[in-house]
């Protein structure tokens, strides 16, 4: 596990990823968030990058965690984050003490993003228990580790946000995910219920659902299914987006829209909601 500052991190890599951070929106130093401290799970890739962000154009603290330092560090320096901490979140223990050093050195969690994740496919019938374990522990346990870290302080301080991203895999059933689906149904049920728990205390708890993201996953997955198969790319993404009704992939920087929304002072009555990011494929 690696704490940093922003002064202690490294230059800026070549990935695409990387190269796009920080381009089109420039940080607000007195914004709607100023001041308050953000931690983004996941906030080294993909969509967590596009969250993180967002909450730092906003003025939030951001501290981006991610399994890998080099590159948590790299993203945390191109988008002007106050820090990063470098964890496994499915090492209960290793996480709860990254959380703890950020805490010491940007103040309490105010704003809690579960964005870390991952998927493996295959046939419920080839799909071992060990599989079923690996994708509760980094889509599930890993929410259920954070929350436990950060709730106490947002309650005692009277105001706190959590977004958990889940998938519109919590909201319907997809074929040869059944462990990815049943965690991210987990999910979605762990939200109603802490924001029951917390619905008195100034805290919220709240899931957005993106559908298939334009991301460096998704590319990765549709290399791999080209590989395979050698349908084209496009061939490959229309079969991703089938059930869209926009027919495309979903920018990663609306799922980081939908996460701001959620943690400003507008969404304070908003509670327990599950939100499809997804072209109107979950209603």
């Amino acid at each position: 596990m690696v704490v940093l500052s922003l002064t202690q991190t490294l230059g800026v890599g070549g990935s695409d990823i990387l190269a796009q951070a920080g381009e089109g929106i420039a940080p607000m130093t007195q914004g709607p968030l100023h001041g308050r401290h953000a931690l983004v799970t996941g906030g080294s890739r993909g969509i967590g990058v596009a969250i993180a962000e967002r909450l730092v154009a906003e003025g939030a603290l951001v501290t981006i965690l991610g399994r890998n330092a080099t590159r948590a560090g790299q993203v945390a320096k191109a988008i002007g984050a106050a820090g990063f901490v470098s964890a496994d979140v499915t090492d209960r223990n290793g996480l709860t003490e990254a959380i703890r050093q950020a805490e010491e050195r940007q103040g309490g969690v105010s704003i809690l993003v579960n964005n870390a994740g991952a998927a493996e496919s295959a046939p419920f019938l080839k799909t071992p228990p060990e599989q079923f374990q690996r994708m509760l522990s980094v889509n599930l346990d890993s929410v259920v580790t954070a929350c436990h870290a950060v709730l106490p302080g947002m309650i005692a301080a009277g105001t706190g946000r959590i977004v958990n991203i889940a998938s519109t895999a919590g909201l319907k059933g997809y074929r040869y995910v059944s462990a990815y689906v049943a965690a991210k149904h987990a999910v979605v049920g762990l939200t109603k219920a802490l924001a029951l728990e917390t619905a008195e205390t100034g805290v919220t708890v709240n899931a957005v659902c993106p559908g298939f993201a334009d991301t460096d996953l998704v590319r990765e997955s549709v290399a791999r299914i080209h590989e395979k198969t050698g349908r084209s790319d496009a061939e490959i993404i229309a079969d991703m987006v089938r059930d869209n009704p926009q027919k495309r992939l979903i920018d990663p920087r609306e799922v980081a829209d939908c996460v701001y929304w959620l943690t400003g002072a507008d969404a304070g009555s908003i509670t327990g909601q599950s939100l499809a990011v997804a072209g109107g494929e979950v209603m």
